[in-house]
């Protein structure tokens, strides 16, 4: 039984390898652009449109407004990352359906690397809307001191994404396994069908975890009080 794509090895020269994880994470990104590419192509803003461009729209705004209620007031500018994120790991989960497709999310190397993004995303997005000073400003909140607490946690926290993708996509892999082995075909195929659920959730939490990172990173901003509010306090006697 194989604990993760990684062991699933087509070529090999030397140091470099060419395995499962490397070749279904090429092909699962080539299914989804050439899959938004046609759906995408013929775009209608009538009454009558095609059901890919429901689903679409559909997740679309589904992704926009769970990022709005994160907190983030311009969903549009962080749809393309996040979105993005989700649609991997769902699709990786979908991929269990087809057979011979090993998900490259039950590698810890794949998971590694989507969590490296998000550490990547996190003072990206920060910065382009606080200004580089003001959120190397947040690390030292609210005193000098927590400043190596603050970069620790920047780098547990993404241990835990990809540790905890990893884990529950893989158990639910090698659940799977086992039960084929033992048991007969139906069961399976039931649980197959929950651990397609279960990935979908994962997908869910790992987007909205990285959603929330990048909130905070930006910080909730009072907008300034204007002029002639009534709730603002008159200055004059």
């Amino acid at each position: 039984m194989r604990l993760s794509p990684d062991d699933l090895i087509y070529w090999q020269s030397g140091f470099f390898k060419l395995n499962a994880t490397i070749v279904f994470t090429w092909v699962l990104m080539l299914v989804l652009v050439i899959g938004s590419r046609l759906i995408t192509r013929n775009l209608s803003m009538d009454l009558k449109r095609s059901r890919w461009q429901n689903l679409q729209e559909i997740v679309v705004t589904a992704l926009e407004t769970q990022i709005r209620e994160v907190g983030l007031r311009q969903p549009r500018k962080y749809l393309g990352f996040l979105g993005t994120l989700f649609l991997f790991v769902a699709a990786s989960a979908l991929g269990t359906m087809v057979p011979g497709f090993e998900p490259p999310t039950g590698s810890l190397s794949t998971t590694a690397a989507l969590a490296l993004c998000v550490l990547v995303a996190v003072p990206y997005f920060g910065i382009s809307d606080r200004g580089l000073r003001s959120y190397l400003a947040t690390y030292a909140e609210p005193t000098v001191i927590m400043l190596p607490f603050n970069l620790i946690s920047e780098a547990s926290r993404t241990l835990a994404l990809a540790v905890r993708l990893f884990g529950n996509m893989m158990s639910g892999a090698m659940v799977i396994a086992i039960l084929l082995t033992i048991t007969p075909f139906i069961f399976p195929v039931v649980m197959t069908v929950l651990g397609l659920l279960t990935g979908m959730v994962q997908a869910y939490i790992f987007f909205i975890l990285a959603t929330v990172y990048i909130a905070a990173a930006i910080g909730v901003r009072k907008p300034s009080p204007q002029a002639g509010d009534p709730q603002q306090p008159s200055t004059t006697a």
